[in-house]
């Protein structure tokens, strides 16, 4: 069984690649929803603003490698029964948690797409859409304060999403066919 990591800037489109997963049998693993739990938990609104206080705490608290911890129960419990998608790989630090734990079966999928066109997306977001201000400024704390451009530099396929939810869907297919 594959574990399959996406990772990508905020907006590049590593959800809508994970559900193609999805529908080809993977299960998905969210890391984000490590932040949304935290954040009900914490009996706060889901905006950016808790958010981001909500990532920078746990990260604080636990070590930057949190959320590849706190979700290493999920990904094994899934891993008996298929292939994992993890939505989300956000650090280096992560990166070598999983590295290490599941050695020769971890694959990274960069899904890129320029600011300009991650910007577009992200303010016009149904849930939790983010001002060009907001994008710029989680840009710099992924880049500056998580480590992003290891696991970036790392990748084994890289995905280019810039055009059509339809073309993106065939180029994540293709990667699919290749894996199997």
């Amino acid at each position: 069984m594959k574990v399959v990591a996406l990772v990508g800037m905020a907006g590049s489109g590593k959800s809508e690649v994970s559900r193609v997963f999805e529908r080809a049998g993977y299960k998905r693993v969210r890391f984000g929803d490590v932040t949304d739990e935290e954040v009900a938990k914490r009996g706060l609104k889901l905006n950016e603003a808790n958010e981001k206080l909500v990532r920078e705490a746990l990260r604080i608290e636990h070590g930057p490698a949190v959320y590849a911890e706190l979700s290493m129960p999920k990904i094994d419990a899934y891993l008996g029964k298929s292939n994992v998608i993890i939505d989300g790989l956000y650090s280096w630090e992560e990166y070598l948690v999983l590295s290490k734990k599941y050695a020769g079966d971890l694959l990274l999928i960069l899904v890129h797409s320029s600011p300009r066109t991650r910007y577009t997306r992200l303010a016009g977001r149904r849930i939790r859409p983010l001002t060009k201000d907001e994008a710029e400024g989680r840009d710099a704390a992924e880049i500056e304060n998580m480590n992003k451009g290891g696991p970036i530099a790392m990748a084994d396929y890289v995905l280019i999403n810039e055009a059509s939810v339809d073309e993106m869907k065939s180029n994540a297919e293709r990667i699919i066919d290749i894996l199997r």
